[in-house]
C-alpha cells in the first residue's frame, strides 16, 4: 500500500543510540529516509510503519505522538502529515473563547509534548483563558501563587525589585511555577508588554500532575535549570565561594534549588528560630540533612517551612560525606515537600 506524505519528529530522546531530539524521518508513498547520513533503525521503521497503517485516516495537519518499542534506549516520536503551519494565523483564526481549539493549536509546543492524548484532554478540561492588555499588571510580587500560567500569543516581561527586566517570555513559555512549587509569594512581577492571551491552570491541580509524572518533573527540572542560569547569574557566581545571607531575602526553596540547579559541592548551615540546620550537597544532590531531631527527608521538609534566619554555604564536603547516596530526586523532594505543607502532619512515603 501507499502513505501520503508526513514527517515523522524525534521530539524525545533517553539514551537512544542513534538519535537525537529534532531528527526528522520523511515518508513518502513506501520509501522512508533516515535523518541524514544515520542509518536506519529497523525497531523504528517498524514501528512507524504500524502506525502509519493503524492511522492512515488522520486528517491532514493533525499530529499522532507516538513511543518507539525501545531497545538499548527509548524515543518519542511526532507524526504529521505535512509541515507546520504558522501557528499564530491559526490562533488568530479561532474564537476568543474557545479554549480547546486554542489549547489544540498549542499542542506541538514542548510543554504540550509530555503528555498523551487523554492527559492533554484531561487537562483542557481544566485549563481557563484571560486576556491582558498591554503594561497591564499579571502578577505581582509578593501576592501568593494560585495559577500556572501559559502564554498563547504576546509577550511578557519579568520584573525583580524596582522595575528591572530580568526575562522576556513568548507565545507556547509557562510561569507562575515557582511559587507553586515552593508555596512562596510570587518572587518577581510579570507584565504584559503587548496584548497577551493566557491559558491558566489552578495551583493545586499542577502539583498534583506534577507529582505523578516523572515527565513533567524533568521538563519543570530543565526549565527552572534555564532560567536560573539566564537570570541569576550573579548569584551563581557569588555561590562560587562561602557566601552568607538572610532567608528573608532568599527562602529555603529557592535557596535549596540555586545550589541544585548549579550543582554546587558543599554544606549548607543555617540558623533558624529553633536551633541549627545543616544541609550537604555534592554537585547539586542533595546527600544528608539535619534539623532539631529529624534527618534527611523529614529534616529537609522541616527547613523548607522557614521563614527567617541566616544561612552560609562552605565549598567542599568532609571526607565521609564524599559517598553518600543521594536522599532521592531532588525535584520530588522539593513537591513532596510542597504537598506536605499543604496537608500538615501529612507526610508522603
Amino acid at each position: 500500500m501507499s502513505f501520503p506524505k508526513a514527517i515523522v519528529k524525534v521530539i524525545g530522546a533517553d539514551e537512544c543510540p542513534l538519535y537525537k531530539v529534532e531528527d526528522e524521518f520523511k515518508l513518502s508513498n513506501q520509501s522512508l529516509l533516515a535523518p541524514g547520513g544515520k542509518p536506519a533503525c529497523l525497531i523504528l521503521v517498524r514501528d512507524i510503519t504500524q502506525v502509519m497503517i493503524k492511522y492512515e485516516c488522520i486528517e491532514t495537519d493533525s499530529r499522532y505522538v507516538f513511543d518507539c518499542s525501545g531497545c538499548s534506549g527509548l524515543v518519542r516520536l511526532e507524526l504529521k502529515k505535512e509541515p507546520e503551519t504558522d501557528l499564530l494565523s491559526r490562533i488568530n483564526q479561532i474564537p476568543g473563547d474557545d479554549i480547546y481549539a486554542i489549547a489544540s493549536s498549542l499542542s506541538h509546543f514542548s510543554f504540550f509534548q509530555i503528555f498523551d492524548e487523554k492527559s492533554i484532554n484531561d487537562l483542557i478540561s481544566v485549563l481557563r483563558l484571560n486576556k491582558y492588555n498591554k503594561d497591564e499588571i499579571i502578577l505581582s510580587k509578593g501576592e501568593p501563587g494560585k495559577n500556572l500560567y501559559i502564554i498563547v500569543s504576546g509577550r511578557v516581561e519579568v520584573l525583580a525589585g524596582e522595575n528591572i527586566r530580568i526575562a522576556v517570555l513568548g507565545k507556547g513559555e509557562i510561569f507562575g511555577e515557582m511559587s507553586l512549587l515552593s508555596g512562596e509569594p510570587v518572587g518577581a512581577t510579570v507584565k504584559a508588554m503587548t496584548p497577551v492571551s493566557l491559558l491558566y491552570l489552578n495551583g493545586q491541580y499542577f502539583k498534583e500532575i506534577l507529582y505523578k509524572s516523572p515527565s513533567i518533573q524533568i521538563y519543570i527540572t530543565r526549565m527552572l535549570a534555564r532560567r536560573i542560569a539566564d537570570t541569576n547569574i550573579v548569584r551563581s557566581r557569588e555561590f562560587a565561594s562561602s557566601i552568607t545571607g538572610n532567608l528573608s531575602e532568599i527562602p529555603p526553596s529557592e535557596l535549596f534549588q540555586t545550589l541544585h540547579f548549579n550543582q554546587k559541592t558543599g554544606v549548607l548551615i543555617l540558623q533558624m528560630s529553633e536551633g541549627l540546620a545543616a544541609a550537604s550537597f555534592r554537585e547539586g544532590k542533595l546527600i544528608r540533612a539535619k534539623y532539631k531531631d529529624k534527618e534527611d527527608k523529614e529534616a529537609f521538609f522541616e527547613i523548607l517551612k522557614a521563614k527567617e534566619g541566616r544561612f552560609k554555604f562552605n565549598n567542599g564536603l568532609p571526607a565521609e560525606e564524599t559517598r553518600t547516596q543521594e536522599i532521592g530526586n531532588f525535584m520530588k523532594l522539593l513537591i513532596q515537600g510542597s504537598r506536605n505543607e499543604d496537608a500538615p502532619g501529612h507526610i508522603d512515603t
